[in-house]
């Protein structure tokens, strides 16, 4: 990630609500799906979220987990999110980037969201992609959102939603695919419930 952007995002994680996460509909909304959709397994024993902001998901999400491990970029991130979870003693914090943190413990739960279009090019893209699949347990679920690729690239970034989903796909099972586009029609996003598929021990 480019020193320019560090420096966006400090500039944004220092608002009182940053990117409006807290008091927009259209991202509340957007969380009630994405917690549905992570809640499509009974139990979640090992979860990672991926990029945690100030916490709103987060502190939705903890609860529902025996266990959570945070990644973010940003420590500034890392510190909100777990000041306003500090009552859940099962969260584990980690300032990481995605394209180096690797663990050999597998996660039954993987939620990534409006973080990947923050990569450099597509071949990084790639490279994450494929870290978080090799983390992610058989038969376990992983949770996508993005901003679209017209909105990204807009924004300067390599690609977005589309882009991601069709690596993903490469490896994992779409299960569902859910449009969201706020009333003002300035914001639009695609989450996806993707599964791990079984392997046979032949395969």
């Amino acid at each position: 990630m480019a020193d320019k952007k560090y420096e966006l995002l400090e500039r944004e994680l220092a608002a009182d609500d940053p990117w409006r996460l807290d008091s927009n509909p259209f991202e509340q909304e957007r969380y009630t799906k994405m917690l549905q959709m992570s809640l499509s397994k009974e139990s979640i024993r090992n979860a990672l979220e991926v990029g945690c902001a100030a916490g709103t998901f987060t502190e939705r999400l903890a609860p529902h987990c025996q266990r959570l491990l945070v990644i973010d970029v940003m420590r500034q991130a890392i510190n909100r999110a777990r000041e306003r979870t500090k009552r859940e003693p099962h969260i584990t914090w980690i300032v990481a980037d995605i394209q180096r943190f690797w663990t050999a413990e597998p996660f039954d739960l993987i939620v990534v969201a409006e973080v990947l279009y923050y990569l450099g090019d597509i071949a990084e893209l790639r490279a994450a992609i494929r870290n978080l699949i090799d983390m992610l347990a058989p038969d376990g679920c992983l949770v996508f959102g993005s901003a679209r690729d017209e909105t990204c690239r807009r924004w300067g970034h390599p690609a977005g939603a589309e882009t991601a989903i069709d690596i993903f796909k490469e490896e994992l099972i779409e299960v569902e695919r859910v449009p969201f586009r706020a009333d003002s029609g300035d914001e639009e996003c695609l989450l996806v419930l993707f599964r791990n598929p079984i392997k046979s021990s032949g395969n």
